[in-house]
Order: structure tokens, then C-alpha cells, then sequence
């Protein structure tokens, strides 16, 4: 009886633990048929839970494996690909192509937004096209003004601009002045005054709308120093009194700004209050 007693703990220590510890017991093994069914199970757990106290396990259920990572596996399409057909007209901004890396290059009246997503800056037909000149292996998307028109224009070629205009070299007509004065100088005509240029208007016949006046060209008040025979003195890096005065402006410039700071923030702080 009392072997019995001291056999049964070690036989279930044996069969928690593993073949580990038959090896190291000195106790001489008996028969099963000694020890009883009923010892072995009433002490089982018992002694499990003394061997194992902060042992714990966690069985998950079949449907919360896998949820955190569902979405993530099979996200939604991003609907990449052409939005417009070669010969389909657009408008600025209009989005021609969506894509992810540069398989398309903007062409002409075209660009490439932060996502290589291709839009139309100006209204036309869309077109597909290679331009060799560019580049040997790259396709492009561009816009041509007209319906039967082809890309890439030709180099040194009249495009059409904006409102089917096309691009024609420009002839600067500049008014003849008058003998013996000057672009700018007025004359005064029966108590009157007159421009040069208003003057060699009304030689023309041309005249103005009600509420419109003539004025200069902007060249020809640029050159109206030149003409007077007045030129600024050259500025002199070694001239240290320049030098002086500007600087004292600058620190005159940010004490004043200083002190608007300080004035707003005292406003706000006596508002607060």
C-alpha cells in the first residue's frame, strides 16, 4: 500500500513531462496492473496545477484568425489605365491617362501630374505618338488643335495656337518722331497738349474711343534717360559709406518690425484677459 502511494506521483510526473524523466528516476518500474485507474486520474490534475501554476492556454476561435489582414490582401482596383481615345477632344485638365511609373510620357500640350497621372493643358484631340527626335524608345500622349492633325509637329513648323491662330512672325511698327523732338516731349497746339505719338496718330486719321488717352511704349520710356544723356553711377563694392547706409536701414527696417510684433502680441494679451 504504501508503495502504491509513493509510485502513483511519479507515474503521472511522467506522463506530463515526457520520456526525459523515466530516464532519470531510480525508482524500480512496476506494473501497471498496480497501480489504479482511479489514483492516477484524482491526482492528475492536481498535480499538474502545482507544477504549472502560471501556465496558461489560450484557444482561438476559427473566425477571428486572419480578420486584421483580410483587407489588406485583395485591396480595390485603382482604375488605372486610359481615360481618352486617340482623336477624342479634351479640354485643359481634362485626364487622358492613370498609370504607375512613367509608361507614357506627356507630349505636347500635356503634363504629368505627382501620380505620372497624363492631363490636357490645352483644349484639342488627343493623340498617341512616337517622337524619335526626343527619344528613341518613348511613347507620348499629346493634344494637336486641329481634328486631322498629326504629332509630332514638325521642327521649325507654324503650330496652331489658342483660338486657331497660327503663329506668324511678328512685324514691330514703330512710329516715326517728329524733327527736332523727342520721343517723349510734348508739344502744345493751340493751347493744347499733344504727344509725339498722338501726333503722328492724328497725321494717320486714326482716332480713340471716348474714355481712351494714347500713352508711350514701355521701350520708349526705358530709353528716355538714355535719350536725355543721364546715366546712373556704377555701384562700387569698395564704396564702405553706401555700404553703412544700407545696412543701417536694414537694422532701422527690423527694429520697426520688432516692435510691430511686440505691439500685436500685447493687443492679443490684453484682449485675452
Amino acid at each position: 500500500m504504501l508503495q502504491q502511494r509513493l509510485i502513483a506521483p511519479f507515474r503521472v510526473l511522467e506522463r506530463a513531462i515526457g520520456p526525459t524523466l523515466r530516464s532519470t528516476q531510480s525508482i524500480p518500474r512496476s506494473s501497471p496492473s498496480i497501480i489504479p485507474r482511479s489514483i492516477i486520474s484524482a491526482s492528475a490534475p492536481a498535480f499538474s496545477n502545482r507544477l504549472f501554476p502560471l501556465s496558461q492556454v489560450r484557444h482561438a476561435s476559427h473566425a477571428s484568425q486572419g480578420t486584421a489582414n483580410r483587407h489588406s490582401r485583395d485591396p480595390a482596383g485603382k482604375r488605372l489605365g486610359a481615360k481618352r481615345s486617340g482623336g477624342e477632344y479634351v479640354v485643359p485638365g481634362c485626364i487622358i491617362f492613370r498609370q504607375r511609373g512613367t509608361k507614357w510620357f506627356p507630349g505636347e500640350n500635356c503634363a504629368m501630374g505627382r501620380d505620372h497621372t497624363i492631363y490636357a493643358t490645352e483644349a484639342g484631340y488627343v493623340r498617341y505618338y512616337l517622337n524619335p527626335e526626343l527619344h528613341s524608345e518613348r511613347k507620348y500622349i499629346g493634344v494637336c488643335f486641329e481634328k486631322d492633325g498629326k504629332l509630332p509637329t514638325p521642327r521649325n513648323a507654324p503650330s496652331r495656337r489658342k483660338l486657331n491662330r497660327v503663329a506668324v512672325p511678328r512685324i514691330e511698327t514703330v512710329p516715326a518722331p517728329i524733327a527736332g523732338q523727342s520721343d517723349l516731349v510734348a508739344s502744345i497746339e493751340d493751347g493744347v497738349k499733344v504727344s509725339s505719338v498722338e501726333a503722328v496718330n492724328a497725321e494717320s486719321g486714326s482716332q480713340l474711343r471716348p474714355g481712351y488717352m494714347y500713352r508711350e511704349a514701355n521701350w520708349q520710356i526705358g530709353r528716355a534717360a538714355e535719350k536725355a544723356g543721364i546715366t546712373a553711377k556704377q555701384y562700387s563694392r569698395n564704396n564702405r559709406w553706401l555700404a553703412w547706409r544700407k545696412r543701417k536701414a536694414r537694422a532701422e527696417r527690423a527694429a520697426q518690425m520688432k516692435s510691430l510684433k511686440n505691439k500685436k502680441k500685447a493687443s492679443k494679451g490684453k484682449g485675452g484677459r
